[in-house]
């Protein structure tokens, strides 16, 4: 596939990622884990960690540029012919659940401020859920042309993005009523179990919103100079992301009670984003917030099913997935069957209920994304020692070690809450549905670990190689 993404596309693509209706949608839930604005604190927590793992996919990223991302990284820290073919076939098989819910989520939000200006929209369950499935099926659409063509509309979306958080914040700094924001409850900053706890969801909601740091290691093989774009989109996405949200969720709650904002029946609850420009400047500046907010959600779409459609295609590749998803198109050089795959599977996730799908995906893929792939960096870390790293980690291993302690504790944390198992049970059961199918397979390829590995298949992977700026 031809390179032509710089490091301008590469931020675009992860912040689009990042924001989309992420604070829109969430700010709310977050208050509500801590039942007051002390939950503000979350985002810092989430701040450290996600930049703590954005250092984990930088290295990788730089040394590995492949598209397909974190399938690629597992197959490669912990070797081809054993363990890391594993690890990487459980990774896509839970990507197909968790992935897709993820792209799902913002459009289900763009539907739901829809509801914003269709009342009527608002109060029918399966007219939003059949809206967010159809806005979906536009993005798969718009992605069926060239990387080049893709890239540009994606800076246009960046840009829209971009407007619409400056405008969300500066209209906060210049109205923020610091007695709303400083509304604490009684004991808001008791240290105890139902403050760790409600601190505990609070961050892995947060680390729902910096969700997409990494999205440019899913288009490796598309990065014109990915050994310094890479590290450098991931990085510079983390910081900008962290000060637009962090900024926007003190403008809301400096604005709209709290109180308000966390009851499921309000509007607030809903449509954060517009009840705020309403309450500010009137119902015209919340209608056009609203468009602005789905133009954003739209681009976190977008974005997210570009690459993300890389995954399976990388596997197919690989040799793990069905092969005939590893098939370009003829004339615009794209993955269009895994396109078509992932795009669907995030039409059937629209259906779902968006507070649940959060939960779901987030336990689902730190198991198998993060926490597997910390420990495959030590590991490729103490194999490959004479491996080129185009960018090493700062202070390594303090923050690969930070980080793998971080995504434990948000896992372990829903389990101690209601219904919490259900939302593990999702978890393990996808993970060890993964293992069996790999097993199952592996058994009908007389292939490892019932065989030994295939002879032609190589253990140990040679350093990366980087084709000339504009080559295919």
């Amino acid at each position: 596939m031809p390179r032509r993404l710089g490091l301008l596309n590469a931020i675009s693509i992860n912040m689009s990622n990042m924001v989309g209706t992420g604070p829109f949608i969430t700010v709310p839930a977050i208050i509500a884990t801590m039942g007051g604005p002390q939950s503000l604190i979350a985002w810092g927590v989430g701040a450290l960690l996600a930049i703590a793992d954005g250092l984990v996919f930088a290295e990788l990223g730089s040394a590995i540029p492949a598209s397909g991302g974190s399938y690629i990284f597992l197959r490669e820290c912990f070797g081809r012919a054993r363990w890391g073919r594993m690890l990487a076939w459980v990774f896509v098989w839970q990507f197909l659940f968790s992935g897709t819910l993820e792209i799902a989520t913002s459009s289900i939000g763009m539907a739901e401020y829809t509801g914003f200006l269709w009342p009527k929209l608002a109060s029918n369950v399966w007219g939003v859920k059949l809206l967010a499935a159809a806005i979906t099926a536009v993005a798969m659409v718009a992605l069926y042309r060239k990387i080049q063509d893709i890239a540009r509309l994606m800076l246009i979306l960046w840009i829209g993005m971009l407007l619409t958080a400056a405008w969300v914040i500066g209209t906060g700094l210049t109205h923020l009523t610091p007695r709303l924001l400083l509304d604490f409850p009684p004991g808001a900053w008791h240290i105890g179990i139902p403050f760790l706890l409600g601190l505990g969801n609070g961050t892995m909601l947060v680390m729902f919103n910096f969700l997409g740091y990494y999205q440019i290691c899913y288009l490796g093989d598309e990065v014109k100079q990915p050994e310094r774009v890479i590290p450098s989109g991931v990085i510079v996405s983390i910081l900008m992301v962290m000060a637009i949200d962090f900024l926007i969720s003190v403008s809301f709650t400096g604005v709209v009670p709290w109180r308000e904002m966390i009851d499921p029946n309000s509007q607030a609850f809903n449509a954060i984003g517009s009840v705020y420009m309403e309450r500010i400047h009137g119902h015209w500046a919340s209608g056009l917030m609203t468009v602005m907010i789905e133009i954003t959600a739209f681009a976190a779409t977008y974005a997210m099913m570009l690459g993300y459609s890389r995954i399976p295609y990388a596997a197919a590749l690989d040799g793990a997935f069905f092969r005939w998803f590893g098939e370009l198109h003829p004339t615009r050089r794209f993955p269009h069957r895994s396109l078509l795959l992932v795009g669907v599977l995030c039409m059937v996730s629209c259906f779902f209920n968006l507070v649940q799908i959060i939960t779901a995906l987030m336990l689902a893929r730190i198991l198998s994304m993060f926490v597997a792939q910390i420990i495959g960096l030590l590991i490729y870390r103490q194999r490959r020692p004479d491996a080129a790293r185009p960018f090493q980690m700062w202070l390594y291993p303090l923050p690969a070690l930070f980080a793998l302690c971080g995504w434990i504790a948000v896992f372990v944390t829903p389990a101690l809450q209601p219904h919490g198992w259900q939302y593990m049970a999702y978890a393990f059961g996808t993970i060890l549905a993964g293992f069996t199918a790999f097993l199952v397979l592996a058994w009908r390829k007389h292939d490892w670990p019932f065989f030994p590995p295939q002879p032609d298949e190589p253990s140990e992977t040679p350093g990366p190689t980087f084709e000339p700026e504009g080559t295919s």
